[in-house]
């Protein structure tokens, strides 16, 4: 890797390090948490009970947003315990930065007609559930996508011209 390439993965490094220590990071932790206790709570009690009432297709509807749910919130708390995996020195920042732990692209759940049927609770969840993925996705592209389309690009001539200056040691 050339030093051009070097400089911006040390800002990107210091941007992961700098986030894990923040009281964002704190609230954002606290909150993805509370919601997945919160979601597994209802899941295990009044949804099951919610569930129980729902004719077979609607109870079809619940379980596949039930699941979109989970899946959605793992992926939530996957990201905040890399990060403070980072801040409690448990994972290196840099390590924190590979592509592996990005959040894959959110399935959205659009509310409509037919999701009106579904219980109160599984709606509050869904809402809340994707408000906060949209922010963390948010975070992550700041974090990671923006900061290295932000980095000036590496010129591969002048790369070129410096390893050939650093091999003849002469000046070019």
């Amino acid at each position: 890797m050339s030093d051009a390439g070097i400089a911006p993965f040390a800002q990107r490094v210091d941007i992961v390090r700098d986030f894990a220590r923040s009281d964002l990071f704190d609230r954002t932790f606290r909150e993805g948490m509370a919601l997945v206790e919160e979601t597994a709570a209802y899941l295990d009690g009044d949804g099951r009970r919610d569930s129980r009432i729902l004719s077979r297709e609607d109870a079809l509807l619940y379980a596949g947003e039930s699941m979109r749910l989970t899946t959605r919130l793992m992926q939530i708390a996957s990201w905040l315990l890399v990060q403070r995996a980072v801040r409690e020195g448990d994972m290196e920042a840099a390590d924190a930065c590979d592509d592996k732990y990005r959040l894959s692209p959110a399935n959205a759940v659009e509310l409509n007609e037919q999701h009106t049927i579904l219980p109160e609770g599984l709606l509050t969840l869904l809402d809340r559930s994707n408000r906060l993925y949209d922010r963390i996705s948010h975070m992550d592209k700041r974090m990671f996508v923006e900061a290295e389309a932000d980095l000036p690009m590496a010129n591969p001539v002048l790369d070129q011209m410096a390893r050939l200056q650093s091999a003849f040691g002469v000046s070019l």
